[in-house]
């Protein structure tokens, strides 16, 4: 994989060049010590995957990611060190369409590769994503759902520029929503708490992290926690699990969609924004089979338009609407 990277700090760059020599398939392209200098040469030479660091001179990550994804779109992770201190710049670079976020591997503590390994698991997993190799197997076909109490239900997957859509999105809801809300976004685990604070003081509804074997609760909006996927079960708590194990990202939309699909039993809205890759549109497919309404964001207002437009492709959605146009028609739907 050719590879660029964007750092003011030598000991940084340094880190990551030892870093990425532990897999020979990977080659350092070009080396940029502000934002600015990486939007001119990813202009000029644009690679597989920028590392791309958050504060530096001139022109920081967050501005050199949007002005990069604008013009010349490539994979970009995030890379820090310290993702704690900088929760909200993540998220920011995240909204522009960054797909990750990893720390900066530490020069001569402990073992090398041992340091060096989340972030080589991390740019082993986005080449599988940009390249789709492999498929995961379905184990079964989805059960026809039952009738029953017609409780409601908004399920979301988003990934690359998901945070500032979901933050859109929730702000257009008001506080008396009447339906649940479950969101699943390709995120660490520890920044799942973090996001999920931000995008409750950014919305009227309350939103916080999904526990173990609760339900969905009308008003409430969830957010996935954890690196394991989330699931709807039959008795219509969420759970968290480690199966399938050869999921790319964790969590998983795919999971989270089919489950819904499966077990849900009263209304529910099936909703993909924008991201890389084509992880829920098959479980989005799986619930428009089952007779649910499912909207996919369109390619205008998406950061990344991969997942929707994946979506799209094999007829998963039954609508395709800008961002500022998904809130107004969940709250028609509930409306009825």
């Amino acid at each position: 994989m050719r590879i660029a990277i964007v750092n003011d700090m030598p000991l940084a760059v340094e880190a990551l060049r030892r870093a990425l020599s532990f897999e020979p398939a990977h080659q350092v392209v070009w080396v940029a010590s502000n934002g600015l200098e990486a939007v001119q040469r990813c202009a000029e030479l644009t690679p597989d995957l920028i590392l791309m660091d958050l504060i530096m001179p001139v022109m920081d990550g967050v501005e050199a990611t949007r002005q990069i994804m604008a013009e010349t779109p490539c994979p970009i992770v995030i890379v820090t060190v310290d993702r704690q201190a900088n929760v909200s710049r993540v998220f920011e670079a995240m909204g522009h369409g960054a797909l990750d976020v990893v720390d900066t591997p530490a020069l001569g503590v402990g073992n090398p590769k041992d340091a060096a390994a989340p972030l080589l698991r991390k740019i082993l997993n986005i080449g599988w994503l940009v390249g789709q190799r492999g498929s995961r197997v379905r184990a079964e076909a989805p059960p026809q759902r039952v009738t029953g109490k017609r409780q409601r239900l908004v399920a979301i997957g988003s990934s690359a520029g998901g945070p500032a859509a979901l933050e859109v999105l929730l702000k257009a809801l008001p506080r008396d929503f009447p339906a649940a809300i479950v969101l699943v976004q390709h995120v660490d685990q520890v920044f799942a708490a973090g996001m999920a604070e931000w995008l409750s003081s950014a919305s009227g509804l309350p939103v916080r992290l999904a526990c173990e074997g609760e339900p969905p609760q009308t008003g409430v909006v969830l957010l996935a926690g954890t690196n394991h996927h989330i699931r709807l079960l039959k008795n219509g708590t969420l759970a968290y699990t480690a199966e399938p194990v050869n999921e790319i990202y964790r969590p998983s939309i795919d999971v989270f969609f089919e489950s819904v699909a499966s077990y849900w039993n009263g209304d529910a809205v099936g909703v993909l924004l924008t991201g890389m890759g084509r992880d829920g549109a098959q479980g989005l497919k799986l619930m428009r089979e089952q007779g649910y309404l499912t909207i996919a964001q369109d390619q205008q207002s998406s950061a990344v338009y991969g997942m929707p437009k994946a979506a799209a492709a094999i007829d998963a959605a039954v609508e395709i609407r800008p961002l500022d146009r998904i809130a107004p028609r969940l709250l028609e739907v509930f409306a009825k």
